[in-house]
């Protein structure tokens, strides 16, 4: 694979681990981590760099927005953190007023760069960035629900006794309150879970979905109240999409980006199956899933909406 420069715009618990994920995956040749707070930025690096001759070659450095200069992918981790009985959606204008300062400092260094916003709400802040930078749509997108999704299949990979890399599902819609399970497309080796769960001599009724779906729903909150924060899954996701930017996978991805008329959703950033490669997104997938999803995924789109409407951009 040939060099590649990846930028982290914020050093806490989300931006440090996801620099941790990416060199235990050799995904860089080089990362540059930006702060506010420099000096932890730069504690930060010291301690990534020093475990340099554990991984393949790769040059960590604290710096600022001038050393973020042809960043392949820029990756915004900064903004204020979630708390504690607060939702996604309550972060909206305290990050966007840090957006208005980030966005066009990466835009000026890094004109060619994949911008990949993680920071909550990231619907909307992946909006509020595609708005800013005046970058294509293609190369501004979330992580969206790709962490969601993934919660998804580990709750149900528990419940099979099956490796969650052999279910296919998706979590569409808002990453937080709103998201969506998409119980219609859900299989496991080409059968339904109800199927599966058939096969296998096992009841799965429609109680244990809703509380699968809520379980997804509440995981982030779950941690938080316990630990504080979150940093280790969703760090993985985010080397996950790195990855397969950077190797032009092609792979689907419910990553959030801009619908253009898919499932009667037009002019929103959110989540559904999405193919992407190196140069971003590809192309949004359509899939015909249950009238009720579709009518949800709608309702979602329409709080981010009204939210963004209602913002301090």
């Amino acid at each position: 694979m040939k060099p590649n420069k990846i930028s982290i715009i914020g050093a806490g618990f989300v931006g440090s681990t996801t620099a941790f994920a990416l060199m235990n995956h050799n995904l860089a040749s080089s990362i540059v981590i930006v702060d506010l707070n420099k000096d932890k930025a730069i504690g930060e690096a010291m301690d990534l760099s020093q475990g340099e001759v554990f991984v393949a070659p790769v040059d960590v450095i604290a710096g600022d927005y001038a050393d973020t200069a042809d960043s392949d992918i820029v990756i915004i981790t900064a903004g204020v953190a979630q708390k504690p009985n607060e939702t996604r959606l309550d972060l909206v204008n305290r990050n966007i007023q840090v957006f208005k300062s980030i966005v066009p400092e990466i835009v000026k260094y890094s004109p060619n760069s994949i911008l990949l916003v993680v920071s909550n709400p990231v619907d909307i802040l992946a909006e509020i960035t595609y708005k800013l930078s005046g970058f294509p749509a293609n190369r501004v997108f979330g992580s969206g629900t790709v962490l969601d999704t993934a919660r998804f299949k580990s709750m149900l990979s528990n419940i099979f006794n099956i490796d969650g890399r052999n279910i296919h599902a998706s979590i569409i819609g808002e990453h937080g309150d709103s998201e969506i399970a998409t119980w219609s497309l859900t299989t496991i080796s080409g059968l339904t879970i109800e199927q599966y769960a058939q096969s296998l001599g096992i009841e799965f009724t429609d109680k244990q979905k809703l509380k699968i779906t809520e379980d997804v729903k509440g995981a982030a909150y779950e941690i938080i109240n316990r630990k504080g924060h979150t940093n280790y899954a969703v760090a993985l996701a985010i080397a996950h999409i790195v990855q397969v930017i950077l190797r032009d996978e092609k792979s689907i991805l419910t990553v959030s980006s801009l619908l253009q008329g898919e499932y009667g959703v037009d002019g929103v950033y959110t989540s559904v199956p999405t193919v992407v490669g190196r140069q971003g997104i590809i192309n949004v997938i359509d899939i015909p899933i249950a009238s009720d999803e579709r009518k949800a995924l709608q309702a979602s789109a329409a709080i981010l909406k009204e939210t963004l409407d209602h913002s301090e951009l």
